[in-house]
């Protein structure tokens, strides 16, 4: 006997497909749902937990935090993280696709298993990262403010907006979003320039691949930026004041990675000054992003709170994903976008 422990609506949209993926494999597992206001399970009962997937709808301790791991206050001692008090626990399969928040490390080193959704958020992140793209490039930025203002205020001669076509958009880390966003950045005529470790395959859809090593080199030809790479001892802080001044005056920066591969200071000092066009922002060094930052009120700059992912498709295909390694992992074969410690 396997107990699951997922949520009530998951449990209550999808028991009857677990039952079935568990009998097919001559297997008996039994369902532990949470409440989405649930604030602590009985010890009792998360000792026993062997699998968890942690849909987005779960509020429970750590695994929720909007920032990192935290060990549960010895002053609630009712509200505990089930997977750690669980010595037998197996197999954690979460919606994201981040891993670079500690617990992830801490639950591999005790030999579980860690499983992503990686690539469920990839269309609506790329469709976010495009539409804001337009806003900045297409004269939204201005024209926005003047309705706002009622006021008539026509882009003209040295104001108008230039070109897409013919500007080059290098995206730093090509995996599920910018394999999206390649194709609609290529079709708005832009050339799509992919910064990866390996060389380029007959699926790639950009036009060329570039190694890490070389993005010093790319950089002065870049007029748009994507940063869509894991947050890494090599990616922590890639962005900072000398890689800003070897890209065009009036360029742009998007960022759906995540917020310390920029350093922030010198991305304000570069807007700023004028040296970059623009910016837009998903992710910040602290979030939420301060209430005195000067991003904020930037009017070449889009700042979205951790959401460029929204979408009401989302648990679903996260989801789908979690059944699929489900009837994987009884079969005992490699699970999708499983975490290699």
């Amino acid at each position: 006997m396997l107990n699951i422990m997922m949520s009530y609506k998951f449990a209550e949209a999808h028991a009857d497909r677990i039952q079935s993926i568990a009998r097919a494999h001559g297997q008996t597992v039994n369902v532990v749902p949470l409440d989405t206001k649930i604030v602590y399970l009985p010890e009792a009962v998360a000792s026993t937990i062997d699998i968890a997937y942690l849909s987005r709808d779960i509020r429970f301790g750590s695994m929720s935090h909007a920032g990192h791991y935290e060990p549960v206050p010895e002053a609630c001692p009712h509200f505990f993280d089930p997977i750690a008090k669980s010595p037998g626990f197996k197999w954690l399969q979460i919606p994201s696709a981040g891993i670079d928040r500690p617990i992830y490390g801490e639950l591999m080193a005790r030999g579980i298993r860690v499983s992503t959704g990686a690539g469920t958020h990839a269309e609506p992140i790329a469709q976010t990262t495009i539409g804001a793209m337009l806003m900045l490039s297409r004269g939204f930025m201005s024209w926005l403010p003047a309705q706002r203002a009622h006021k008539w205020d026509a882009l003209r001669d040295e104001r108008a907006p230039k070109d897409l076509r013919g500007q080059t958009m290098v995206i730093v880390g090509v995996g599920s979003i910018g394999g999206y966003t390649a194709p609609i950045a290529r079709a708005l005529g832009l050339k799509v320039i992919g910064v990866r470790r390996s060389p380029k395959r007959a699926d790639d859809v950009v036009d060329e691949i570039v190694h890490p090593s070389k993005l010093d080199d790319l950089l002065p030809g870049t007029d748009w930026l994507m940063l869509c790479c894991p947050l890494t001892d090599e990616t922590r802080g890639l962005m900072d004041a000398r890689r800003f001044a070897l890209m065009p005056r009036g360029s742009h920066l998007l960022n759906v990675a995540r917020g310390p591969v920029v350093v922030e200071k010198d991305l304000i000092a570069a807007l700023q000054s004028g040296h970059l066009g623009g910016a837009y922002l998903d992710v910040f060094e602290q979030e939420p992003l301060d209430t005195t930052s000067p991003l904020w009120d930037m009017p070449n700059v889009i700042c979205t709170p951790h959401n460029s992912s929204t979408s009401d498709g989302n648990d679903r295909r996260a989801g789908e994903i979690f059944l699929g390694n489900l009837d994987r992992y009884f079969k005992g074969e490699p699970l999708v976008n499983e975490v290699k410690p």
